[in-house]
């Protein structure tokens, strides 16, 4: 699988899924969860509101329509939130594995990945990244339909750390 650091906005990637960093109860929310909700139009709020009445819990996945937005689906997760205590790391490793487990349900063969639990729910971006490439380096390609993996970075200076953590690890 190639592993890519982009510097962009998520909800422009053009591929057949992008990953939403959503909160449990799947209705929409701030950061990425918002402007994917925004950019994807009431379409990804429908979906979410029929396939999850109850929500996701920590660390599981989901997929619904991508509404408006140039990917064909939206992978919602729902990492750890730090400021609420949640600090058990295999929740957010188990994000990225259950995304890609949905991405293959799916056959999507792209993906984007923001930094899960990186913004407002205060997981440290260095360990975020670690944990993205942790799991994204250790997919056997045998056992995956998923050829690209992107990390969509909004801000420059997370995009560096993304950058040049790919080729350290490389």
């Amino acid at each position: 699988m190639q592993i890519t650091a982009v510097h962009g906005d998520i909800t422009d990637q053009r591929v057949d899924a992008i990953v939403n960093a959503a909160n449990s109860a799947m209705r929409g929310g701030g950061g990425v969860d918002g402007a994917i909700h925004r950019a994807g139009g009431p379409a990804v709020l429908e979906d979410c509101i029929a396939r999850f009445p109850h929500g996701l819990p920590t660390g599981d996945a989901g997929w619904t329509t991508a509404g408006d937005l140039p990917a064909r689906w939206v992978i919602h997760v729902v990492g750890p939130n730090r400021h609420a205590g949640q600090t058990d790391r295999s929740l957010l490793l188990s994000c990225y594995r259950r995304a890609l487990e949905v991405a293959d349900e799916l056959g999507a063969a792209t993906i984007a990945f923001p930094l899960i639990s990186a913004g407002v729910y205060g997981w440290p971006k260095d360990d975020a990244i670690a944990a993205a490439l942790e799991v994204l380096r250790s997919v056997d390609t045998a056992d995956t339909a998923v050829t690209e993996a992107r990390i969509v970075a909004f801000d420059a200076p997370t995009y560096e750390m993304v950058r040049a953590a790919l080729d350290v690890e490389s």
